[in-house]
């Protein structure tokens, strides 16, 4: 689920540094961010309630993976905005721990200057650091395989629902990642709970 924005072509960097860069600072979020980020999100989402909703719920789910937050700024302006959240992969051989990264989003009068790219490296460094294998998404191929996401069924993962299309179905594999582990993405209860799996044809 992506607040979609275009521009970056650089992936994960391993070892992503904090800083100012162009004038925007990427970093993780504070409880003082918490209302800007998620009035951005409601916003760049077409005033989606649900949106700021998901981020408030995930943040205080108990979870064996804590939730992992990251702002871009401008100043005192929160612009961007990324959230990890746990999940299982379903594995042959035992539950694996994941992260699922959702939701993403950037104001529109700061897309395509690279803030989204920037938070997703920032969010990817802070999971490979934490030893974590894999962060799985749903989103737009062209723009996450730019940054270094895969289609998630080549290396035998399972999409948590048939309302996802196989090309948005994506993963990222760290340095924890072992060939053993396919199998089943399972989403955090939040996400069912507010119906933000998939699409849904408003047409059936």
């Amino acid at each position: 689920m992506t607040g979609h924005e275009d521009g970056y072509t650089d992936g994960y960097t391993d070892g992503y540094k904090y800083g100012y860069e162009d004038g925007y600072q990427v970093r993780p979020e504070t409880p003082g961010d918490a209302a800007a980020a998620e009035r951005m999100a409601y916003e760049a989402f077409g005033d989606d309630p649900l949106i700021p909703e998901l981020i408030r719920r995930l943040r205080s789910a108990g979870a064996p993976l804590p939730p992992l937050g990251f702002v871009a700024v401008a100043g005192e302006l929160v612009v961007g905005h990324v959230l990890l959240s746990h999940g299982r992969l379903d594995a042959p051989r035992e539950l694996v721990d994941v992260y699922t990264l959702s939701p993403l989003a950037v104001a529109s009068d700061h897309q395509r200057r690279g803030l989204g790219g920037r938070l997703v490296a920032t969010a990817l460094a802070a999971a490979d650091a934490a030893g974590v294998p894999l962060v799985f998404l749903e989103g737009a191929p062209d723009y996450y395989g730019r940054l270094g996401f895969e289609r998630a069924s080549a290396f035998g993962f399972r999409s948590p629902s048939l309302r996802i299309p196989d090309p948005a179905f994506q993963v990222r594999r760290l340095r924890a990642y072992a060939p053993w582990m396919t199998g089943t993405h399972v989403y955090a209860q939040t996400f069912w709970d507010l119906d933000c799996v998939g699409l849904r044809d408003p047409a059936i």
